[in-house]
């Protein structure tokens, strides 16, 4: 069992390690589901780190149909993670009718060779997630991380359970979204999955009062400890 934490910070990704997770998703803005971090972000997990870091490569929020510059963006992001020793960069792009988009994704996965490879959640925006299922193997993906087309994981289980058992090992089924440590014994067991994307977020709150204050994600190392002792 592998537990893999969405870290959308420095201080997050140390915590996640500090917590016993054998891999991190690096990541900004937890809040919009998550964007590219800062190259200086980058840089200093792959100093302070040991365990695998896989970087995500969105570069706005919204949905996952790109223009041409926000493609070149997404290609430099990955030439950068792969000339500093990054493990595995994530990402997915849709064409208009929020189908795979075949050629973009074959060339980003080129860029980013021999890094791996994940398709991101911009899985759960299709309309035949099986037959995208196919696709995605087709394209040379290492895995994909997936709620089941639905809000959280545990509500999208029996779609994962259908989409583990038909990947039969020719890729890695990695379910994410609302995954803790109250909900993950019964869901491993109904599911079978042999990795877990969990963000064991805290919430923190500002130490000072400012027109800027707001709350923001944390990493929690205590819930990260309890994900490991149960898988």
């Amino acid at each position: 069992m592998l537990l893999e934490i969405c870290a959308s910070s420095l201080q997050s990704a140390i915590n996640a390690q500090t917590g016993g997770a054998q891999r991190i998703e690096l990541c900004c803005n937890l809040e919009q589901g998550g964007l590219t971090p800062s190259h200086g972000t980058i840089k200093l997990a792959r100093q302070a780190l040991s365990i695998e870091i896989f970087v995500l490569i969105r570069p706005r929020a919204g949905d996952f149909t790109y223009t041409e510059i926000e493609l070149s963006q997404m290609q430099t992001d990955i030439l950068f993670c792969k000339s500093i020793g990054i493990d595995g960069v994530v990402f997915g792009v849709l064409d208009a009718q929020n189908e795979i988009d075949i050629e973009r994704n074959k060339q980003l996965i080129e860029v980013a060779k021999p890094m791996q490879t994940t398709f991101h959640r911009a899985f759960d925006c299709l309309k035949k997630p099986l037959q995208g299922l196919e696709q995605v193997i087709g394209l040379g993906y290492d895995r994909i991380l997936t709620s089941g087309l639905a809000p959280t994981a545990v509500e999208g289980q029996f779609l994962l359970k259908e989409l583990i058992a038909q990947a039969q090992n020719r890729i890695m089924i990695l379910p994410g979204s609302g995954l803790n440590s109250q909900n993950i014994s019964d869901f491993l067991a109904f599911t079978e999955a042999k990795e877990i994307h969990a963000s064991a977020k805290k919430t923190i709150l500002p130490v000072t009062e400012s027109l800027f204050s707001a709350p923001y994600f944390e990493t929690d190392v205590n819930e990260v400890q309890r994900l490991i002792a149960i898988l």
